[in-house]
């Protein structure tokens, strides 16, 4: 399947964060955003979820265009920068609402099986976030949309997580942002740049330090 959002302006106060923005994911691949702190990376994400409205957009899936939010079809799930799950719940609950098997988790996680009955509120934020992570991953969706997944985790938690995505993108297409920019280089298929407001594809590191996203 391919997924694309074209013609994107969004304001805040009426001052410019994104200008005919486009950008196209596809079942099989990974997508990874770059660009600094303010850029639009997020507000971009938000608004092929359906959370955020922009000025204009337009959304098409294999050519046609959707009509309505993104996350009221069912088939897109995002992992948000902030929380995704209420604190007071026990850890395993959530792999029964979001239908996700958690013996398969507990087997590549297994420093997690001895927690499965502590409150998601007990576990430290990295724990969470591995979670949360994995969680929105495995979803029986289409699409899925990662908002700095990589924030907490240790560098073996990267990499195990790295290997995940890259299974993952063999059912779904994947959209990825984090400022650890390396580790989205070293997985995605496809790489765009946020810069001046816009977007653009990029295809090679050398083309990154050119544009003055990366140090010469």
């Amino acid at each position: 399947m391919i997924f694309e959002i074209d013609n994107v302006e969004l304001y805040y106060d009426e001052k410019p964060i994104l200008k005919s923005v486009y950008l196209k994911a596809e079942t099989g691949k990974i997508t990874g955003l770059l660009g600094r702190n303010g850029s639009g990376k997020s507000s971009l994400l938000k608004i092929f979820f359906g959370t955020l409205k922009p000025k204009y957009k337009l959304i098409r899936v294999d050519g046609q265009p959707l009509l309505k939010s993104f996350y009221k079809t069912g088939t897109i799930a995002m992992l948000p920068q902030f929380p995704l799950l209420p604190p007071t719940i026990k850890m395993q609950k959530p792999f029964e609402l979001y239908e996700v098997d958690f013996g398969e988790f507990c087997e590549l996680f297994s420093e997690m099986k001895s927690k499965n009955n502590q409150r998601i509120r007990e576990l430290s934020g990295g724990e969470q976030r591995i979670i949360e992570i994995y969680l929105v991953l495995k979803r029986n969706v289409n699409i899925v949309l990662l908002d700095e997944p990589f924030a907490q985790l240790s560098p073996l938690m990267i990499e195990k997580f790295s290997t995940i995505i890259q299974k993952e993108k063999e059912q779904k297409a994947i959209i990825i942002t984090d400022h650890r920019y390396e580790a989205i280089l070293d997985i995605s298929d496809d790489i765009y740049l946020f810069q001046n407001k816009q977007s653009r594809i990029v295809n090679s590191r050398l083309e990154l330090t050119n544009l003055g996203y990366l140090p010469s």
